[in-house]
């Protein structure tokens, strides 16, 4: 039994260097910020400069980086939780206070947890490719109502692109998919959005009687007004980070997309935006719009949009100068599946013309 015994002589200690050494440090720089590039998300960014110095150093050259709001506050209300209950103010009277519950203070050392989106990336030097993304769409729409829109910016609007419907049907279903119908919504499905398409893509005369169109330009001004406000807030940002290529600025909802491109940016920082008068957004250029109708529009998936409505916007002094040849491209391909194939679908219908002036 005593050969059973283990031999304690014979035990295997680590080499004390051994232990003293951290891998981590033996990574190149380069190697860490492709890391923290693909994280980009900026909390866990701030959660980061805590782990050590060589961290906290290399976070502030970071290129990707994402900026989730928790909540959005209104500058003139003594309440936030009345604020951020509001969902239908959104933007259209005052600038906003972004709200980031878990940004640590090595980020930013401050102990409070208000900052606007500029103090947020005040600290990051390069940043090439930024996403903010708003806790909601802004725009308070009805139940069943589908709602998207996209908007491209320079100094003002370049171009925007609004995809509505009264209801969504999934497959095999006679129900809206997005919830019960709203009033705006119920005008609508009682006559004409039962017609199949054999109508020659023109517009039924019930679209101007039962509030159809009304409702169109409604959800026109109301995405528009989101969109020159959404721009109105990012002009700090576009003015101190010269290093900036892309720059979008969406919501959780996905209900509405600013978009800038290099170019776009610099040309905003070479020529200041036109501020509206009435609230804190950018002035919308006096407008040209084009409108596809489809009383009911069939997806090859199945899915039934009823009362499809897509608008495409550009200024009136720059539709003169695009080619009409290109128009397609951009209004196809202006939103995601299935959305996008609805796009492409609406656009082969009949086109009907509109105008807007500048507000």
């Amino acid at each position: 039994m005593s050969s059973m015994r283990p031999d304690l002589t014979c035990r295997v200690y680590p080499e004390p260097d051994s232990m003293e050494i951290d891998h981590l440090d033996r990574l190149p720089d380069s190697v860490l910020l492709l890391v923290f590039n693909k994280i980009g998300d900026v909390k866990a960014l701030g959660r980061c400069c805590v782990v050590s110095r060589r961290f906290h150093n290399l976070v502030p050259q970071v290129e990707n980086v994402v900026v989730r709001v928790d909540c959005v506050i209104s500058d003139d209300d003594s309440s936030s939780s009345a604020s951020s209950s509001d969902k239908s103010r959104g933007p259209f009277s005052n600038l906003f206070r972004f709200v980031f519950s878990g940004i640590v203070k090595p980020l930013q050392a401050l102990r409070v947890t208000h900052h606007s989106p500029t103090q947020v990336l005040k600290n990051f030097n390069e940043i090439k490719f930024l996403r903010i993304e708003l806790p909601s769409g802004e725009l308070g729409i009805d139940d069943g109502v589908l709602l998207k829109w996209r908007a491209d910016f320079g100094s003002t609007l370049d171009n925007c692109v609004i995809l509505g419907a009264s209801s969504v049907i999934s497959p095999g279903s006679m129900k809206p998919s997005i919830g019960g119908g709203g009033n705006n919504g119920g005008q609508e499905n009682g006559g004409t959005d039962g017609v199949c398409g054999e109508d020659n893509g023109s517009i039924p005369d019930s679209f101007y009687t039962n509030g159809g169109l009304k409702l169109r330009v409604v959800w026109t001004i109301s995405s528009l007004i989101a969109a020159s406000a959404r721009h109105y807030l990012l002009q700090p940002i576009i003015s101190e980070h010269k290093t900036l290529d892309n720059l979008v600025l969406t919501d959780a909802d996905g209900q509405g997309v600013l978009c800038m491109n290099r170019d776009q940016l610099e040309e905003l920082r070479v020529k200041p935006l036109s501020a509206s008068s009435a609230s804190k957004r950018t002035l919308v250029p006096a407008l040209n719009m084009r409108l596809w109708y489809a009383p009911h529009l069939e997806l090859p998936d199945g899915v039934v949009l009823k009362g499809a409505t897509l608008v495409a916007i550009r200024p009136s002094e720059q539709s003169a100068a695009k080619k009409e040849v290109s128009d397609g491209s951009w209004v196809s391909t202006a939103f995601e599946e299935p959305f996008g194939t609805a796009a492409k679908m609406l656009v082969k219908r009949r086109t009907y013309c509109l105008e807007m002036n500048s507000f």
